[in-house]
């Protein structure tokens, strides 16, 4: 493929679209990069290396062998480049070489996929090199093969999950592994962000405690797409001292990238008589499919798991209008498929009998898709360093390639495609984790106790201070037993059944076919409310089921066969109450603070629309209320001077309209929050109101969704300027007249949008933002410092 290709698949999916309706905003040619590379080094296995090569490695790239041998030397190592830079030669060298050398020598490698593990575990079996027994250890590994790892395998492949309930757990089992463990390999460890990061920090370090146990001390080599300060976030990871290294030395082909804004439908309005657009989804599907009609094999990335379904059943139905032959070349890929699904899907995209895939982020950090011609991106994945993990999948082997990302109808995606400098010239985020938050810090203290008693000159690895003020209060409940000697759990039952480290809420709920009692798949029980309440379409391998009933209690959602010509989407309320204020700034009548909070919300109906985004009919639910203790930004706004904001045509902001205005605001913070913290628009919530009962005044609340926060909350009150000035912009430059899923309205919102105000939101970000840049100086070193804060975390 030349770069010419990749211009000759735009004007592909461009083609006949009038030259006033043109989606794409911007477009931008990447330049290739060569490759540099070293030479194999001295300590090296010389059966490893051949191997290699006959694998065809004949010769590495520099930063693959700086990683590798610093790994070899004994020095925790993070590599930090960009995707199909071989970042795995960087841990396989030293791994593979050291279990050569010694015979009784294991080594532990960690993904946050079983994809991603898998694909791994058959390079390494591929090399076919003598006693290295590499095996997979994780939710699908049959029973009876579960033994023969734990008494046999050199190299055991697993994730966080079954490290947590079937490793550690079990750790006297594991005796002879642990004993020799040499090496500890995170892979794609800028995806342990957030409440899972945070689990995982602190399984780390139970990891580190257990086979210190039994007389070893492992080298951590993670590999991480190209992050903001990997050695940082890395040692916040593992606990210890990393070096990184990120000079990719990889060569890339040419990238044509995109950007592309959804048409308006012009026979269609929304809530409220809001404009609406052509879904990201929809827009990916066709693209997809002239892709395809092309020849061009082809990734699109969808944020949701059901949208995955509909741009691949989008695809397939134009290709059958084609050639009936085209609709069997693509498929959809996402998690909640039975492991039998996905491993016949994995093959048949090894074997390029599939053309075109509409993938979750499953893929993103799974099987490693060699030469793809074109990746559809439809919708911002939430962080840059997904974006480009994204990106990536296409152009391997310095091939050129087509990227197109399609804008979602919210506020952050079209602030992008109208500011392309924010995706192509920004550099990419740091992974925000925190393992002190006591959500997160007392189960896993109790699952640390559960494996070995704790002592005290272990706790500054778990927090210090913040760790024995948690464990006084497991102590306090009768959970752990203080001893002279250290911490000692209480009851027979281990504590990592019920310890959830993805931040879901609890075992998932299954979803069965009532006719049949087949397993379809599974959904989060935190979404299981929103995703499969009574009267939900529900998708699965392209057909259709509609919710007949939801079981909380049984973890059982039935569903029946039906193929509607509309969608769902459920309705939310939401309540909030400030638990204590640990940040407060105040702003000359304006107040800005960061703190904890408690949130009731409650699921309490569904839209049903047609794909077009067309409005049929609403239904009420009668769903239980949920409970979510986490940490929020706020801000707010004295009665005299939001009643002297004016809006941008001069007028003043009565009374009657700071609900609608605060409402607004609310939303499009919300979606631009985003831009500043490593999270996704649906990992936070908000509340606005015109009169809060705990802060007297109109407030703006805008909350981590996960127990406890996750880091998100500090970021926005670090950034509060630019957040606030990016969120303007985006209202501001938004077309629309009123408001519009571009800029102030949410498609979570419980209030079905209403009341809105878009020139009210305007009017009241220009407050805020005026007050505390003219009263803002006295103040600074308090934001700073929650920016150092939110950076250290």
């Amino acid at each position: 493929m030349t770069t010419s290709r990749a211009w000759r698949l735009l004007s592909r999916v461009t083609a006949g679209i009038p030259e006033q309706a043109d989606p794409v905003t911007h477009v931008s040619e990447q330049p290739a990069r060569e490759a540099r590379h070293a030479e194999w080094p001295s300590w090296a296995g010389e059966d490893v290396v051949a191997a290699l090569r006959s694998s065809g490695l004949e010769r590495p790239w520099t930063h693959q062998i700086e990683a590798a041998s610093l790994a070899a030397s004994g020095r925790h190592v993070v590599i930090s480049t960009g995707t199909a830079s071989g970042k795995s030669l960087g841990y396989q060298l030293p791994v593979l070489s050291t279990l050569a050398a010694d015979h009784r020598a294991c080594a532990l490698y960690l993904s946050p996929t079983k994809a991603l593990g898998a694909d791994q575990l058959r390079t390494v079996t591929a090399l076919d090199l003598p006693d290295i027994r590499a095996a997979s250890y994780d939710g699908d590994t049959p029973m009876a093969e579960r033994d023969w790892v734990r008494a046999h395998a050199r190299w055991v492949f697993t994730n966080p999950d079954m490290l947590h309930r079937g490793i550690l757990a079990a750790h006297a089992r594991w005796a002879r592994f642990f004993r020799k463990l040499d090496y500890v390999v995170v892979d794609e460890c800028h995806s342990y962000r957030g409440v899972f990061g945070s689990h995982v920090a602190l399984l780390l370090r139970r990891l580190q405690r257990v086979a210190r146990h039994y007389g070893a001390s492992p080298t951590f080599v993670l590999a991480s797409a190209t992050t903001a300060e990997p050695a940082e976030f890395a040692a916040r990871l593992t606990g210890e001292e990393c070096v990184a290294v990120t000079e990719d030395a990889s060569p890339r082909g040419a990238r044509v990238v995109a950007l592309w804004e959804p048409p308006l439908l012009d026979d269609l309005s929304g809530e409220n008589g809001a404009p609406v657009r052509r879904s990201a989804g929809a827009e990916a599907g066709r693209i997809l499919a002239e892709l395809v009609i092309e020849g061009a094999r082809s990734l699109v990335f969808v944020r949701s798991r059901r949208g995955a379904e509909l741009t691949a059943l989008s695809a397939r139905r134009i290709l059958s209008e084609v050639d009936s032959a085209l609709g069997t070349q693509v498929a959809a890929y996402r998690a909640g498929y039975l492991p039998e699904e996905r491993r016949e899907l994995e093959r048949a995209l090894l074997k390029g009998e599939l053309l075109g895939v509409a993938s979750t982020n499953a893929l993103e950090l799974g099987v490693d898709i060699a030469g793809l011609d074109a990746v559809v991106l439809a919708g911002y994945p939430g962080t840059l360093a997904s974006f480009w993990q994204q990106a990536g999948r296409a152009g391997r082997a310095a091939e050129n390639a087509l990227v197109v990302f399609v804008a979602r109808d919210d506020p952050l995606d079209t602030y992008l495609v109208h500011h392309p400098e924010a995706i192509l010239d920004r550099p990419v985020e740091t992974a925000v984790l925190d393992p002190a938050n006591p959500y997160v810090l007392a189960p896993q203290l109790a699952c640390a106790a559960a494996e070995l008693p704790l002592t005290a000159s272990e706790l500054l690895a778990f927090g210090g201070p913040a760790a024995r003020e948690v464990l006084d209060a497991l102590v306090a409940d009768k959970m752990l037993r203080r001893r002279p000697s250290g911490w000692y759990w209480t009851s027979r039952d281990r504590p990592q059944y019920d310890v959830d480290i993805r931040g879901s809420g609890g075992e998932q709920i299954a979803v069965v076919e009532a006719d049949t009692s087949r397993l379809l798949g599974t959904v989060d029980p935190g979404s299981a409310c929103s995703t499969v309440h009574p009267g939900a379409v529900y998708l699965h391998q392209g057909s259709s089921y509609v919710v007949d009933e939801l079981d909380l209690e049984s973890g059982i959602a039935l569903v029946h066969a039906e193929d509607p010509d509309w969608t769902t989407s459920p309705r939310e309320v939401a309540d909030i109450a400030v638990l204590h204020t640990h940040e407060r700034v105040e702003y000359g009548g304006v107040t800005v603070c960061l703190g904890d909070v408690a949130v009731s919300s409650q699921v309490v109906g569904y839209l049903r629309r047609r794909p077009s985004g067309e409005i049929l009919d609403q239904a009420a639910l009668d769903l239980p209320e949920q409970k979510l203790e986490t940490r929020a930004v706020w801000y707010t706004v004295s009665a005299e001077l939001l009643e002297s904001s004016r809006t941008p045509g001069g007028a003043g902001l009565d009374p009657a309209r700071h609900p609608g205005a605060l409402h607004a605001a609310e939303h499009a913070a919300i979606g631009l929050l985003p831009l500043f913290a490593t999270c996704d628009r649906w990992d936070i919530g908000g509340v606005s109101t015109a009169l809060h009962s705990d802060t007297g005044e109109a407030t703006v609340f805008v909350h981590d969704g996960h127990p406890g926060g996750a880091g998100f909350a500090d970021r926005g009150f670090a950034a509060l300027v630019p957040w606030l000035a990016a969120t303007r912009e985006a209202i501001i430059s938004c077309e629309c007249p009123a408001g519009c899923p571009s800029c102030v309205q949410s498609p979570k919102c419980g209030n079905g949008n209403d009341p809105l105000d878009k020139a009210g939101a305007v009017a009241v970000l220009d407050t805020v933002l005026g007050a505390v840049r003219l009263h803002g100086t006295r103040h600074d070193h308090v934001v700073h410092a929650a920016a150092d804060a939110a950076t250290n975390c």
